[in-house]
């Protein structure tokens, strides 16, 4: 079993950033792939980001792509996602999530998730 807690939401003005975590506790395989998501008000959940837990690869959406940079600390069980020149095209509820399989950007694929945390871009 797999306990994901988010932090560091909050509001930012546009073309500001903000710095997600997410602390897991319980066993984190080489092979999970631990993803971000988000999901706005009206619209479905989305895939954002994502990182290997083994190796380290990196997976991103083509919306964040040279914005958002996911990396981990292994030894702290954290993953972290740093969001530049944030939007308000990037509001929404982030989601922390484990897939026990692997690399995936659909969210059913996703065996364990946080609580999310809001993040709100406005002036």
């Amino acid at each position: 079993q797999v306990q994901l807690v988010e932090s560091g939401g909050g509001l930012v003005q546009p073309g500001g950033s903000l710095r997600l975590s997410c602390v897991a506790s319980g066993r984190i395989f080489s092979s999970t792939l631990m993803g971000w998501f988000r999901q706005a008000p009206g619209k479905e959940r989305e895939f954002v980001a994502g990182i290997r837990w083994g190796v380290g690869n990196t997976y991103y959406a083509d919306s964040v792509k040279g914005r958002f940079t996911i990396s981990r600390e292994g030894a702290k069980n954290t993953v972290n996602l740093q969001m530049n020149s944030l939007g308000p095209e990037d509001t929404a509820v982030y989601y922390c999530a484990a897939n026990r399989n692997g690399y995936s950007t659909m969210s059913a694929s996703y065996d364990y998730w946080g609580q999310g945390t809001q993040v709100t871009v406005s002036s």
